[in-house]
């Protein structure tokens, strides 16, 4: 399968303020909750730490950092004060100042929540061979698509892309773009399973290529699929890489759909599995 590359961007402009929404975004939910507790806790101690340098914290216990944590987070969740309150004019300019952070804190924090929440996503797998065979005598390349959710990707439309290395006539090698045209590209729903199929004939840039020489070359075979989401009518999208020794050649995919009585049966057991042809 393919691994992830290790790019380190050199040069390049740092904006860590305006790429900040969108590496929280990125973040998984674990993590997400992780941060927002950490930071939650971080503003209590540190105002904690505040009140006690202050004090004027009516009923708290001298040199307390129980007591003035647990008056900070009343602050900062406006909660109502009971035994313990401002009495001081410092301690009160520290509420205020809390309560604005308070504020912002928890726009930011439920912001961000309602926008991991309502953000769509694609779960779409990928199998984990590309399998090349002879299909109406004409080899073809295949490789299965499958929506692992109950709904509907509406409008599906998937892109293969071959990347390789190539070398100048002055011998300078780089990397080489093509776009591989699947026999369909389009499907009005991608429910369960599609079949993608790539046609390796004069006219296809994997057109004798043999499983040496794509090695050789690097190849790369990347595969994005986009479209719209039933439930909230929203583009989703989802892509997978192949490297060259996920090809299986000689090789078909194993038939997943088979029929039992009135009824077709999809074996998602059988998912990734190739057979010889």
């Amino acid at each position: 399968m393919a691994e992830d590359y290790d790019f380190r961007l050199i040069g390049a402009p740092r904006t860590p303020l305006r790429d900040f929404y969108h590496a929280l975004m990125r973040l998984s939910w674990p993590t997400t909750l992780t941060c927002i507790v950490v930071v939650y806790l971080f503003l209590n101690a540190l105002f904690a730490a505040a009140y006690l340098g202050v004090g004027g914290v009516a009923s708290a216990r001298t040199g307390s950092f129980a007591d003035a944590f647990f008056f900070s987070v009343q602050t900062m969740g406006t909660i109502g004060y009971g035994a313990l309150s401002p009495t001081t004019p410092a301690a009160n300019v520290l509420v205020v100042v809390e309560s604005v952070i308070s504020l912002l804190f928890t726009a930011l924090a439920t912001g961000l929540v309602f926008a991991k929440f309502s953000r769509p996503t694609a779960r779409v797998m990928f199998s984990e061979r590309l399998a090349l065979s002879d299909m109406n005598g004409v080899p073809t390349l295949a490789f299965r698509i499958g929506n692992a959710r109950s709904n509907q990707i509406v409008d599906a439309v998937v892109r293969m892309t071959l990347v390789r290395t190539e070398q100048t006539l002055e011998g300078k090698t780089f990397y080489r773009t093509v776009d591989l045209e699947p026999a369909r590209s389009r499907i009005l729903s991608l429910q369960r399973a599609w079949v993608v199929l790539h046609v390796v004939d004069e006219r296809s840039p994997l057109f004798a290529e043999t499983a040496a020489s794509l090695a050789e070359k690097e190849g790369e075979i990347q595969v994005t699929v986009s479209g719209t989401d039933d439930i909230w009518m929203q583009t989703v999208h989802a892509s997978h890489r192949y490297m060259a020794d996920d090809i299986a050649w000689g090789s078909r995919l194993v038939d997943i759909v088979h029929e039992e009585g009135d009824s077709f049966v999809i074996d998602l057991r059988k998912f990734h599995a190739v057979e010889p042809a």
